[in-house]
């Protein structure tokens, strides 16, 4: 019986689609961002970029992972899109001690990064930490620089407001 139980799980983890599984550490290439976007479509989701390399970054993500323990509900994604070419293993460790293992975690992978960034703004030019807080209706917010989380709480609470009062 124990046997049945651990194939039939193993089978299910298997099945899981890829968005789901947790610590996945998903490559951004192109046509990534369209996908994230289809897939978070009419739900308020907070898009996260940010690299090993910066300095700001390094010390804004544990805020970031205490905000998404504190917040069951937070729909986050980060995408590692620093210029420096970051070894997976290293990214998901530092995502792991920064407390964000759960959220959906992306890295770009493609040694044309110029490509990638153009496919989430034709104007960005690469710079980190930018965090894009998108709206339920697809309206955009851009924070650049490290974020304050008392601006990313306050329209969290907006966007929950807004569900609630939405038929």
């Amino acid at each position: 019986m124990r046997r049945i139980y651990c194939a039939a799980l193993l089978i299910a983890i298997a099945a899981m689609p890829a968005n789901a599984r947790a610590g996945e550490l998903k490559p951004f290439v192109r046509g990534s961002w369209r996908s994230i976007i289809e897939n978070h479509s009419g739900e308020p989701i907070i898009v996260h970029f940010w690299g090993l390399t910066c300095g700001p970054c390094r010390q804004e993500m544990p805020e970031w992972g205490k905000l998404l323990a504190e917040t069951p509900d937070l729909r986050l994604v980060t995408v590692n899109a620093d210029m420096i070419e970051d070894a997976p293993e290293a990214v998901q460790d530092f995502l792991a001690k920064s407390g964000l293992s759960r959220a959906e975690n992306w890295t770009f992978d493609d040694s044309f990064a110029e490509r990638l960034r153009y496919e989430v703004d034709p104007k960005w030019q690469g710079e980190i930490p930018v965090t894009l807080l998108i709206g339920r209706d697809g309206a955009k917010r851009l924070i650049e620089g490290v974020a304050s989380m008392a601006e990313i709480t306050s329209w969290l609470d907006d966007a929950r407001r807004a569900d609630k009062t939405d038929p």
